[in-house]
C-alpha cells in the first residue's frame, strides 16, 4: 500500500465509535521488563492525579527541565506522575516536586534515547520490527516479529548492541505485524472493512468522522453496510509515513454525528475531549469483532515497520485486537478520545499488542478540534 494524500478539509471532532480492519493478525507477546532507576522524594508529597491531569503536566515539565528530562509515566495504582531525570540538580528536584510529581533518577536522557531511535531508523528499518521508548525501564524497546530471522535478525541485533549497554533491548514476537481492517460500527469500502473511529464536524459545520489512514487509502467512498450505498467520502488520508489516519465527511450534511462511543449492549460513552496518552494509563478499545476490550498504554512515539511501509508517532498498548478493528476508538472512562486503531498482532483469547494513531496528532493534521472547540 502506498502513501496517498487526498486534499484536506479541516474538521472538528465530535466523537462516536467502532472498529474494523482488512488484514490478518497474530499474537505479539509482550515482555514485561523490570523497572530501572530509583524514585526519590516522598510518595506522600506527590499529588494524586487523574491520568488526564498527569498528561497535561508532562509537556510544561519537559520544557522546564530541559536536558535533565528523561521521560515520564503514569502510575495508575498510586495515581501519580513519575518523572525521569538525569544528573543531580537540586533545582530540577524542586521543579518536579512543586508540580506534584515523583522524581526518579535514571541513566539515559531523552536526547540519548531519541538518538537511539534515529539510529534504529537509519540502520534497522526492517519489515516486522517496531520500537518505542519505555520510560518505566528508561530504554528503547525493540520488538521483532516471527518473520525477522537469519541475516535480518543479525542486523537488528548488531544495531541494538551498537547503541550501548542499557540503552535498548530486543523482545521477540510470536506473530506478524500487520495493519488491521474489518468492525465497532463497521464501515465498508473498496472491498475493505474498517471502522468508524470518532465522529467529526468540519469547519463549515458538515459532519464527518476519523478512521485509519490505511482504510482511507484503500477506498475513497465508505458505506455503513456491506454492498450498501455510500455515506461518506475521504477528504484526507495518511499511510504509511507520519501516521495512520483519515478524515471522511458524510455525504448527507443532515447526518447526526453524536459525540459518543458505542460500547455494546445499548451502552455508550460520551466523548468530551481529545487527550494525549500517558504510559501506564488505562484505556479501552471498542470493536465489532471483539467487543469492548481494555488494557494500558505501554509506549509512546512508537515506530512500526509494516509490510506496507513504516509508520511513526504511534501509541503502543497491550490491548488485544483482531482483524476487523482498524480505525476504531481508543478512549478512557472519563470520555477522552485517545487513539485510532492502526495495527499490531494478537487475538483476544491469548492476548496481544496493538498500535494506535494519536487522536491529537490527527486533529492537528486536519485542522480539527473536539466538539464545539476548546481542545
Amino acid at each position: 500500500m502506498r502513501h496517498k494524500r487526498i486534499p484536506k478539509r479541516k474538521a472538528v471532532l465530535a466523537g462516536a465509535a467502532a472498529l474494523g480492519m482488512v488484514a490478518t493478525a497474530v499474537l505479539l507477546q509482550q515482555a514485561n521488563a523490570s523497572q530501572s532507576g530509583s524514585e526519590t522524594g516522598s510518595g506522600a508529597a506527590a499529588k494524586r492525579l487523574s491520568a488526564a491531569s498527569a498528561t497535561k503536566l508532562v509537556k510544561p515539565l519537559a520544557s522546564q527541565l530541559g536536558d535533565s528530562y528523561a521521560g515520564a509515566y503514569y502510575d495508575e495504582e498510586k495515581q501519580q506522575l513519575v518523572v525521569n531525570v538525569v544528573g543531580d540538580n537540586n533545582a530540577v528536584d524542586v521543579q518536579v516536586k512543586r508540580a506534584g510529581a515523583v522524581l526518579r533518577t535514571v541513566d539515559n536522557s531523552s536526547g540519548e534515547l531519541g538518538s537511539a531511535t534515529k539510529t534504529l531508523a537509519s540502520r534497522a528499518t526492517i519489515p516486522g520490527t517496531a520500537w518505542a521508548t519505555d520510560p518505566r525501564t528508561n530504554q528503547v524497546v525493540v520488538t521483532a516479529d516471527r518473520t525477522v530471522t537469519g541475516e535480518r535478525w543479525d542486523k537488528l541485533e548488531a544495531t541494538v548492541d551498537s547503541l550501548g549497554s542499557g540503552m535498548a533491548r530486543i523482545q521477540k514476537s510470536a506473530g506478524e505485524f500487520k495493519p488491521f481492517a474489518a468492525g465497532g460500527d463497521a464501515i465498508f469500502g473498496g472491498g475493505a472493512r474498517c471502522s468508524l473511529g470518532f465522529n467529526v464536524t468540519t469547519e463549515d459545520g458538515s459532519p464527518g468522522f476519523l478512521t485509519a489512514g490505511h482504510c482511507g487509502v484503500a477506498a475513497e467512498s465508505w458505506s455503513d453496510a456491506q454492498d450498501g450505498a455510500a455515506i461518506g467520502t475521504v477528504q484526507a488520508a495518511t499511510f504509511p509515513g507520519d501516521g495512520d489516519f483519515a478524515l471522511v465527511t458524510y455525504d448527507d450534511p443532515a447526518t447526526e454525528a453524536p459525540s459518543t462511543v458505542n460500547t455494546g449492549d445499548g451502552q455508550t460513552t460520551e466523548i468530551v475531549q481529545a487527550a494525549e496518552a500517558a504510559v501506564g494509563q488505562e484505556v479501552s478499545r471498542m470493536g465489532s469483532t471483539t467487543g469492548l476490550q481494555s488494557g494500558a498504554v505501554t509506549g509512546l512515539n512508537a515506530t512500526v515497520n509494516y509490510p506496507e511501509g513504516t509508520v511513526s508517532g504511534l501509541i503502543q498498548t497491550d490491548v488485544c485486537a483482531e482483524p476487523g478493528d482498524s480505525g476504531g476508538s481508543l478512549f478512557t472512562a472519563d470520555g477522552s478520545a485517545i487513539g485510532l486503531t492502526s495495527g499490531g498482532s494478537g487475538d483476544c483469547t491469548a492476548g496481544g499488542e496493538t498500535f494506535f494513531q494519536p487522536v491529537t496528532t490527527a486533529l492537528e493534521a486536519v485542522g480539527a478540534e473536539i466538539g464545539a472547540g476548546g481542545n
